[in-house]
């Protein structure tokens, strides 16, 4: 449909320019000399015409594309859409200086190969899933990214997450009992293993990793249940299908830390990884559960302690920057925000 109004556009100004050049050029050669030259005209014209013809088309279905260039230089900037999101079998060599930083993430002591544990890894699961998850260009993506926040108490947003394409949450977040406020339905739940919870099924479960050893929990945990304790406990044993687990990239990890967090906090928070990630693979993402609540406490929708605001200053992310970057994105109409309660 996109490209057909643009054919319309294109097919309608050509029929312009050949009927005004052809009336101007008679017109010239039968009436006295004009202060407004033919040859004017037909410029003026084709330079519009070649305009229409040089603009970026629409990268996508939807009535805001979040890929669309030169809306907001601030984004433009920022956004690189050759980055690859998921990790895949092809895409697996980091260079040296991703390679460092992200190691110095969590300080293993004694980190394994990565080579050999990501060799083991795609033996367990898909090493050759799309970075980019499908999506066509002449299709409308649109996802929900559902935060934790207790702004979403009461706020009924249920059935309007659950109308998206993607839903994404994220850590231990629950469905069961809070469906009315946070939806039901989860296509995607990001997580990483000291935050892990049991899914639902035909849920991918997209694990974040933040060490060599998280990688060679997800073998473990699918395959001989080894692995139990990392820097606490953790599931030794898990449900998901090997076929529906997906790999954070620790290349995009560092992008998001340097080109959208400009190297605040220690590392991204799993929230803020959630947002880029879906401004990668959507083509309209919508934020619920962000920030604080209308009495300005920052808690988890499923707690009752609404004074409790320890994840907001850990020490290991920002915060307030994290979300002062989810602000500025709806401001320039990347993304819309819904404050709840």
């Amino acid at each position: 449909m996109v490209t057909m109004r643009r054919a319309l556009k294109v097919l309608t100004l050509l029929t312009l320019v050949i009927f005004f050049t052809s009336f101007f050029l008679s017109y010239s050669h039968t009436m006295m000399t004009t202060t407004w030259l033919p040859r004017q005209m037909v410029a003026e014209l084709l330079e519009s015409l070649r305009r229409l013809l040089t603009l970026s088309p629409r990268p996508c279905a939807c009535a805001r594309c979040i890929r669309q260039k030169h809306a907001s230089p601030w984004f433009d900037k920022r956004f690189d859409g050759s980055m690859q999101p998921l990790l895949t079998a092809q895409n697996a060599l980091l260079e040296e200086d991703t390679y460092s930083w992200w190691l110095r993430l969590q300080r293993e002591k004694e980190p394994s190969n990565l080579n050999d544990t990501i060799k083991e890894l795609f033996r367990v699961v898909p090493g050759d899933v799309d970075p980019l998850l499908a999506r066509s260009p002449m299709g409308c993506r649109r996802c929900a990214v559902v935060g934790n926040s207790g702004n979403l108490r009461e706020s009924w947003y249920g059935p309007q997450i659950d109308s998206h394409d993607f839903v994404l949450r994220m850590n231990k977040a629950p469905t069961v009992g809070f469906e009315a406020d946070v939806g039901s339905k989860t296509t995607h739940h990001l997580m990483y293993p000291e935050s892990f919870r049991e899914l639902e099924e035909n849920v991918n479960m997209v694990l974040v990793p933040f060490k060599t050893l998280d990688l060679e929990w997800v073998v473990s945990a699918t395959t001989t249940g080894t692995i139990s304790h990392t820097y606490i406990p953790v599931p030794s044993k898990i449900k998901v299908k090997k076929d529906q687990i997906l790999i954070y990239h620790p290349a995009f990890i560092k992008y998001v830390f340097d080109r959208w967090l400009q190297g605040h906090g220690r590392y991204p928070s799993t929230g803020i990884l959630s947002v880029i990630f879906s401004l990668h693979v959507c083509d309209e993402v919508d934020l619920y559960g962000f920030g604080a609540d209308s009495k300005g406490n920052w808690h988890h929708y499923w707690e009752n302690n609404p004074s409790a605001g320890a994840f907001r200053k850990t020490g290991v992310h920002d915060g307030d920057f994290e979300f002062n970057l989810t602000t500025t994105l709806a401001s320039v109409h990347k993304l819309r925000i819904f404050t709840g309660r």
